[in-house]
């Protein structure tokens, strides 16, 4: 009987395209369109704010859109480190769903119970909750992480333990890297999400 060669999904590992070089390429192309557009008054229109349902399209461009140089490149160091640990396990297109979903969902949790918590509206954008969930995703999805959490699961013999321990790492980690006037509220909604999704490894594929 003849051996079947077993069939491996191309991951970007495998692959010349880098999901997070494209990323960070729209990132670029955006942030130099914001430049001129900035002097006739129209940067406002790339942020996520409580008007998200008169401008649906910032659910995206919030998330690619920077304030400044300072905050460009800020987002863009980390995009790099944990985008490359990220991208090795996943295809491009659930690379860039994830970015876009879990940027998406930090902006507007920022924007609402960030807003709620400070009694004041406000507008975001940047890519940090993207990123903090890129961060969250390379920390929880891998063995050492499983074994970790299931060495506590065990021990413990109760399963709001693991949660509890999740929620206060990404609460505790968000407060440690981020600085004045940051996006808190997003940093550790991303972070969360990323390390819910590590663990259950929503990015990973399969030989099949």
């Amino acid at each position: 009987m003849a051996e079947t060669e077993q069939l491996v999904p191309r991951t970007t590992a495998r692959s010349e395209r880098s999901p997070t070089v494209e990323t960070a390429v729209v990132i670029l192309g955006v942030f130099l369109l914001q430049v001129p557009l900035a002097f006739v008054g129209l940067f406002g229109i790339f942020a996520l704010d409580p008007a998200v349902f008169l401008k649906p399209w910032a659910l995206v461009t919030a998330t690619y859109a920077h304030a400044g140089p300072g905050h460009l490149l800020g987002n863009m160091v980390p995009l790099i480190i944990f985008g490359f640990v990220v991208e090795r396990v996943t295809t491009r297109w659930r690379y860039h769903l994830f970015f876009v979903v879990t940027g998406a969902l930090a902006a507007l949790t920022e924007v609402f119970l960030g807003g709620l918590l400070t009694l004041s509206p406000r507008g975001v954008l940047g890519a940090s909750g993207a990123v903090f969930a890129l961060m969250g995703y390379a920390v929880a999805g891998n063995d050492v992480s499983d074994w970790i959490l299931d060495t506590l699961d065990a021990a413990t013999d109760a399963d709001w333990v693991v949660t509890a321990a999740v929620v206060l790492f990404a609460g505790t980690v968000a407060v440690l890297l981020s600085g004045p006037g940051t996006a808190l509220v997003a940093h550790a909604t991303g972070l969360l999400l990323g390390l819910v999704a590590g663990r259950l490894r929503l990015l990973h594929v399969t030989p099949q």
